[in-house]
């Protein structure tokens, strides 16, 4: 298993499709995919790729407040993505990609402009859309598993087919609500996908300081749910893996976990210095010798689905449009303040009432602290 940070070699039964050089390994887990299936997944994975780069650019030059990337993870975002239906409910930036989640949108939530969904209340990379059945993000660390669980449970009580999957990081599995999630769901059996990228790291934390378990896929079955571990740099693997799951969690009634094995190559966020607490060359290493962009580009292309003028056409339009679409984003005027009020109640309390004007008062006050192009 020498795709496995070095902590984790020692991990065994890893489910694969293909090797480091995008042959395949024959498998009879593996879920055949059409060329129509294969490219936009592809297309996606380069999409989320390039985004991340220019949006990480953006906001280091100060045009952004705050970005999180999913470098090295294109494979776990865009696979799983593709393995699930429309009436399912996500959280994760790939998947709202893949659903149809429009570059122009993710410049909005970004920049908190007057498109923006959120009206400018969430951090950046924070997005939700009722639209594509996906819940906004939230900062604190996995509180989305047990409300994952609750709504697979109302997906459960309403007799729909369709089930929930919630993403979180091994760092994720360190608080209580992984464990109260998992087993509020074996009980209830809940069609709801546990999705782990174990990357190696929770910000500047190891695995190895994490937990002595062999990895996450033990703890899922120790409360009673169906669990495997997958190669998450694997394009092939994930949407496999994820495409049985769902199909299990829908037809059996019942929850499972994946544990996807792959390597967080970019900091953890743009207030992280990951060369603080491990070495640049193992970065480069995961960057270049295993991509999974790469990797699964020499599938296709081995196919003979791509070539390299597409793949120079496809990078420069989805470059452009970032660009333009970071542009508008950045000229579209910002939500009013008294947007910070509404929302809650019907009827607008004399508390908020009160801290209304105790705002407004302090703004004239100190009007040259407050930006100038934020509506009073």
């Amino acid at each position: 298993m020498n795709f496995l940070p070095e902590s984790q070699r020692e991990r065994i039964n890893c489910y694969r499709v293909l090797d480091d050089d995008g042959g395949t390994i024959y498998s009879s887990r593996f879920q055949e995919v059409s060329k129509e299936l294969a490219l936009k997944m592809y297309s996606n994975m380069v999409t989320l790729q390039i985004m991340d780069t220019i949006f990480y650019e953006a906001q280091r030059q100060g045009r952004i407040s705050f970005y999180l990337t999913s470098n090295g993870e294109e494979a776990i975002n865009i696979a799983s993505a593709a393995a699930l239906s429309a009436q399912d409910i996500y959280r994760e930036p790939g998947v709202l990609l893949w659903r149809g989640f429009t570059l122009q949108e993710f410049a909005n939530q970004l920049f908190g402009n007057k498109l923006d969904y959120g009206k400018g209340r969430q951090m950046p990379i924070h997005y939700g859309s009722n639209r594509l059945n996906y819940f906004t993000v939230s900062s604190p660390i996995a509180t989305q598993l047990p409300q994952a669980v609750g709504a697979a449970y109302s997906l459960k009580m309403d007799k729909k087919k369709a089930c929930a999957i919630t993403y979180f990081g091994d760092g994720g599995t360190s608080e209580g609500d992984f464990h109260a999630a998992l087993n509020f769901a074996a009980v209830t059996e809940a069609p709801v996908i546990f999705f782990c990228r174990n990357n190696g790291w929770a910000i500047s934390t190891p695995t190895a300081e994490q937990f002595r378990s062999d990895g996450v896929v033990t703890r899922g079955q120790a409360y009673g749910i169906r669990s495997i571990r997958v190669d998450g740099n694997d394009t092939l693997a994930v949407y496999s893996a994820v495409h049985t799951a769902r199909e299990m969690a829908i037809t059996e009634g019942r929850p499972i976990l994946i544990e996807a094995m792959t390597y967080r190559v970019g900091h953890h966020s743009t207030s992280d210095d990951s060369t603080k607490y491990r070495p640049a060359d193992e970065m480069e290493h995961w960057r270049t010798a295993r991509d999974p962009v790469s990797r699964y580009r020499k599938w296709v292309q081995g196919n003979g689905w791509w070539c390299d003028t597409q793949e120079s056409e496809l990078r420069n339009n989805v470059r452009q449009e970032l660009l333009q679409a970071i542009q508008v984003a950045e000229r579209m005027p910002k939500h009013g303040l008294a947007e910070l009020f509404t929302d809650v109640y019907d009827q607008m309390p004399s508390n908020l009432r009160e801290q209304e004007r105790s705002l407004l008062d302090t703004i004239k006050k100190h009007s040259a602290e407050y930006p100038a192009d934020v509506p009073v």
